[in-house]
């Protein structure tokens, strides 16, 4: 008879598959767009650089978080985990900062207006930062943590979407909500996951899957509102 110890090292070793397929997608959409020749990077200003280090080093991290928590060692995830906590406060700094000097610099995707592009950055920017928050929290709580800290990393998909589908010919907007069905399956795959594994989905994936909802709704209506566009307008020297 498998004991809880067997039951929770198995869960786990799900979210470490999860937490691995995660990271090498999010790679692979910046990696194939890098090797495509569509980014001069000589040309990408040094902060953007910076950006890219901190969110692979979140990879990296979530990925060796879940294995260490796999292999039992919790000493060690924890001591990590308050490294973890530093790497996302900067990833919202520097998401934020990215963001705004891509629209001062007129660096945004050519498919998305400027006021979108500021609420999608500025959204998602926060709204990873509270989620992280939230796990570090529930931290105690191990089924919401290792959830939410999941949820917090599928929102980093949405710029790896964003260089593996047709943008241009969708739409940015259009796109977005094309990311957020996949977002949406990922965190699907974790559903089908507690379904069979605990009877019903577990409230924090729920909560998950509803944030992603969230955070897509929210950018389609601020970019849409006249103070948005006219801070993104004013940010772009219009």
């Amino acid at each position: 008879m498998a004991t809880a110890s067997d039951r929770y090292l198995a869960d786990q070793r799900f979210f470490l598959r999860m937490a691995v397929g995660l990271a090498l997608f999010i790679v692979f959409g910046f990696a194939q767009f890098a090797a495509r020749g569509l980014v001069d990077l000589m040309a990408v200003p040094v902060w953007v650089h910076l950006h890219a280090l901190v969110f692979v080093s979140w990879l990296v991290l979530f990925a060796t978080q879940n294995y260490l928590a796999a292999t039992g060692s919790l000493a060690l995830h924890r001591r990590l985990g308050w490294l973890a906590v530093a790497v996302a406060a900067t990833m919202v700094v520097l998401g934020s900062y990215t963001g705004i000097m891509a629209i001062e610099l007129h660096r945004q995707p050519p498919f998305f207006t400027p006021s979108y592009f500021l609420a999608l950055t500025q959204v998602e920017s926060v709204l990873f930062g509270a989620i992280v928050a939230a796990a570090i929290v529930w931290r105690r709580e191990t089924e919401w943590h290792r959830r939410l800290m999941l949820t917090a990393t599928v929102l980093l998909m949405e710029p790896a979407l964003g260089r593996l589908l047709p943008m241009p010919l969708t739409g940015g907007e259009a796109g977005e909500w094309l990311s957020c069905l996949i977002q949406l399956g990922v965190l699907g795959i974790v559903l089908r996951h507690d379904i069979r594994t605990r009877g019903a989905a577990h409230p924090a994936l729920l909560a998950g899957m509803a944030l992603v909802v969230l955070s897509h709704g929210t950018v389609s209506l601020l970019a849409h509102a006249p103070p948005v566009i006219a801070l993104a307008g004013s940010i772009a020297g219009n």
